[in-house]
This record gives structure tokens, C-alpha cells and sequence, in this order.
């Protein structure tokens, strides 16, 4: 039979069984309820976000969190994961071509017969070359490779998502180390004035015109702080080492001296671009999958129809290497190959359904991941909202208790009270000079999360 131009063309070119890709419909909202102005968008989560952490300005967290996409090692995991995917799309790719090999071979043998007695001897000398093909006519090979390739997109929003969840987890421990020395610091300056105190308690314990309860209380206070400071510096410890672990480094090898913090905490702006939610990679990771799930369920559906491989062979055969490429030694073949299924209890039409589950499956998930992305933004939003009044309500109280310990101490000095009212101002100055730090690092830790959960800052990405 003669194949011509046009059937050559359908075979090359075929159908495609299974369902079509689309992104699954999804409702959000039109704007956040906790920010005006807010609207989800088309997935960009291929748009180059930048540096997210340079709107703190702090050029030590802007070095450390430059080496995370380098020696982080569960970046490097995920870097070689994504290699691998790609491979094996490069291996898909290839299926849908036809594959060429070869095959060289000298063989010798010998026979006895024993009523001659004689022994012969021959030798054979092969070569070959052979060339198959399978033709797509039902699109699994295509479907493969489609599955292949959002598998593979898949697997780069994933290095993209555990990269980020590296930086913003650095970041955030970066700022409550800060606030950590912050903490120390100002208990020190507690120990300080506390020592001071007591040296004078206990002269005037040894003169007679203190009593051993108020030495007790001055004790006891100093001892406090020190037990205090003493937990925050063994905290600190912890954090300084899992920033180490981040950027890839053992803790002995890692130190982050006790410095200020200088950093510039970001205003949230009030109207923020339309498409940053969607810039999230776990977002795009789970989409992706969806589309991966949708080109299986073509493969399984392939599964009914037979498979047509062209086959083709041609080489020399000859007992004698010198003859091996004369014309008469020339052997060949040519033929197309059908195979398929003609009875196998449901087993395919169980894999069609398996492969529908799972993209259910995956319907559901990437659902959800949106949902749970929206309400990351909207609990990020609700806190640093709050918190900016709740930081203002706890200056005021901290100012206010200050200024109270500053006025029970003069009239101690002056005779006036007992040491009693000044531990018990210089605690409640203490202990409301820490909420406000344990505030101001919950804010920053907030703003590093709301940046996160936007799939990487607020800034149009569009350099």
C-alpha cells in the first residue's frame, strides 16, 4: 500500500484523546476585608519579583538572605529536583521521534560429528542498524509530554516557594534576634541599676535603717533579672543557629554579633497591585499539578485504543570479514508493528478512573491552597493593622511607667517612701518596656509574613 502525503500527515499528526487543559474556576472575592482596593488576578508567578527585603534597608539581612538560593541545602534539594523534571520532559520530548540504533556482532561455532569424526568450524560477522518509531495517533505520547512539562512547572514553583519560605523564615528570625539583643540589653541596664541598689540597701541593712525584707526584695529583684536576661541570651543562641542552618552553615561556624537594629520597618501601602496574591508559587505549584492530573487522565484514556509502532532494520550478515559489506551480504526488514487490549477485566477503564480522581484530587487541593492563601493576607493584614494602635496604646503605657519609676526613685532617694514602691515601679517599667519590644517584634516578624503570604512583596514586578 501507498502511503501518501496526506495520510503521512494524519499519522504524524493523529488526535489527542482526553479532556483539553482549564484552569479550574475558582470565586474569590473582589477585594480583601481587611484592605480596600485589593483584587485577585491571573496567576504571574513567573514575574520577576526582585529583592523583596531591600524595602527594610538593613544590609545585613540583605546579605544573609542573598545566601539562601545558594547554600541552602532544601533549595539545593528542590534545585535538583526541578533538574530532574526537567529531564525527563526532554525525555518525553524525544518519545515523539523516531529512535535509531545499531548492532555489531562476530559469533563462532563449531560442530563434531562423531560418525565422520570431523569438526567444522564457522564464523558469522553481523552488523545492523535498526530504527523504530511509534506513532502518536491517540496522543499519549503528547499527553505524557504535557503532563511531563507541568510537572516540571510544578516542580520550579515549588523551588520558587520553598526559596521563599526560606528567606521569609530567615527574615523573621533575623528581626527577633534583633529585638532579642534588644531585650538583653535592657535588662542589663536593669542588673545595673539593680546592683546599685542593693549596694546601697545593704549599707544602710549594715547601718540599721533597712529592714532584711527590703534587703531580701533588692535581692531578689537583681536575681530576677539575671535569670531573665540569662533565658533571652540561651533564645537568642537557638535563633542565631537556625539562621545558620538557613543560609547552609554549621552553628560553629556561624556568628551574628549583637548590633542595632537598622532597619526601616515598610508601610503597607493602602491600594496594592491587583495581581500580587496570585504571584504566590505555592499557588502556581498547586495549579500546575492540576494541569499535570488533567493531561494523566488523556494518558489513561489512551489505554484503549492499540498502540502502531514502524519498524526497520538493515545491515550485512557474511562468515567472512573481508565480504562483510558486499551487496550480497546485505539483509534487511520493514514493518509496522499494532498492539493493544482486547480483554482486561476493567483494568483500563479502572485506570481512567483513577486518573479522573486525581484530578479531582487536585481540583480540590489547588482550591484550597487559594483559600488558605486568602486568609494568610487577610490575618497578616488584621494584625498589622491592630497592632499599630496597640504599639501606640503600649508606648504610652511604657512612657507613662517610666516616668513612674523615675518619680518613686527620687522619693526614695529623698526619704520619702520605702524600697518597696521602687521594685514594684521598677518592675512594672521593666516588664512594660519588654511588651512593647515583644510587640515591635511581632510587627516586624508580621510585615516579613504579609510579604510572604503576597507571594513576595507589594512592589509591581515589572523589571
Amino acid at each position: 500500500m501507498k502511503i501518501t502525503p496526506v495520510m503521512l500527515a494524519l499519522l504524524l499528526c493523529g488526535c489527542t484523546v482526553g479532556p483539553d487543559y482549564q484552569r479550574p474556576a475558582m470565586p474569590v472575592p473582589k477585594h480583601y476585608k481587611e484592605a480596600k482596593g485589593w483584587q485577585p488576578a491571573t496567576p504571574q508567578d513567573d514575574q520577576h519579583k526582585g529583592e523583596w527585603w531591600s524595602v527594610y534597608h538593613d544590609a545585613t539581612l540583605s546579605s544573609l538572605l542573598s545566601q539562601v538560593s545558594i547554600n541552602n541545602q532544601n533549595v539545593a534539594n528542590y534545585a535538583a529536583q526541578y533538574r530532574q523534571a526537567q529531564a525527563l520532559v526532554s525525555q518525553s520530548r524525544a518519545e515523539l521521534f523516531p529512535s535509531v540504533g545499531y548492532d555489531s556482532s562476530v559469533t563462532r561455532s563449531g560442530s563434531h560429528a562423531t560418525t565422520t569424526n570431523q569438526r567444522t568450524t564457522s564464523t558469522s560477522h553481523q552488523a545492523e542498524l535498526s530504527a523504530s518509531w511509534e506513532l502518536d495517533l491517540w496522543g499519549k505520547l503528547r499527553r505524557t509530554l504535557e503532563e511531563n512539562r507541568a510537572s516540571a512547572q510544578a516542580s520550579a514553583a515549588e523551588l520558587a516557594n520553598i526559596t521563599l519560605s526560606a528567606q521569609s523564615e530567615l527574615a523573621q528570625d533575623y528581626f527577633q534576634l534583633r529585638i532579642m539583643d534588644q531585650k538583653i540589653a535592657l535588662y542589663q541596664q536593669s542588673i545595673d541599676a539593680y546592683q546599685r541598689y542593693l549596694v546601697v540597701i545593704e549599707n544602710k541593712y549594715q547601718a540599721g535603717s533597712e529592714s532584711r525584707a527590703t534587703l531580701a526584695q533588692a535581692q531578689m529583684q537583681l536575681e530576677s533579672a539575671r535569670a531573665s536576661a540569662q533565658d533571652y541570651q540561651w533564645q537568642r543562641a537557638q535563633v542565631e543557629h537556625a539562621i545558620a542552618l538557613l543560609v547552609g552553615k554549621a552553628p560553629a561556624d556561624f556568628n551574628l554579633p549583637v548590633a542595632k537594629l537598622d532597619a526601616t520597618l515598610p508601610d503597607v501601602p493602602s491600594a496594592l497591585p491587583t495581581q500580587l496574591l496570585q504571584r504566590r508559587p505555592d499557588i502556581a505549584y498547586a495549579e500546575r499539578n492540576v494541569a499535570a492530573a488533567n493531561a494523566a487522565v488523556g494518558v489513561a484514556i489512551a489505554g484503549y485504543f492499540p498502540d502502531l509502532t514502524l519498524s526497520a532494520s538493515g545491515g550485512v550478515s557474511s562468515s567472512t570479514l573481508h565480504n562483510l559489506f558486499s551487496l550480497p551480504n546485505r539483509v534487511w526488514s520493514l514493518g509496522p508493528e499494532l498492539s493493544g487490549t482486547l480483554l482486561d477485566f476493567g483494568a483500563t477503564a479502572s485506570q481512567v478512573e483513577q486518573a479522573r480522581a486525581s484530578y479531582d484530587a487536585s481540583v480540590a487541593s489547588y482550591r484550597q491552597t487559594v483559600l488558605e492563601a486568602l486568609q494568610e493576607v487577610e490575618d497578616e493584614l488584621v494584625e498589622l493593622n491592630m497592632l499599630q494602635g496597640e504599639i501606640a496604646s503600649q508606648q504610652r503605657a511604657t512612657a507613662a511607667a517610666q516616668e513612674s519609676a523615675r518619680v518613686t526613685r527620687n522619693q526614695y532617694e529623698a526619704g520619702m517612701i520605702d524600697y518597696l514602691d521602687v521594685a514594684t515601679t521598677e518592675n512594672s517599667s521593666l516588664s512594660e518596656q519588654q511588651s512593647l519590644l515583644s510587640l515591635q517584634s511581632t510587627q516586624w516578624v508580621s510585615s516579613v509574613a504579609l510579604i510572604a503570604a503576597l507571594g513576595g512583596g507589594w512592589q509591581a514586578a515589572n523589571k
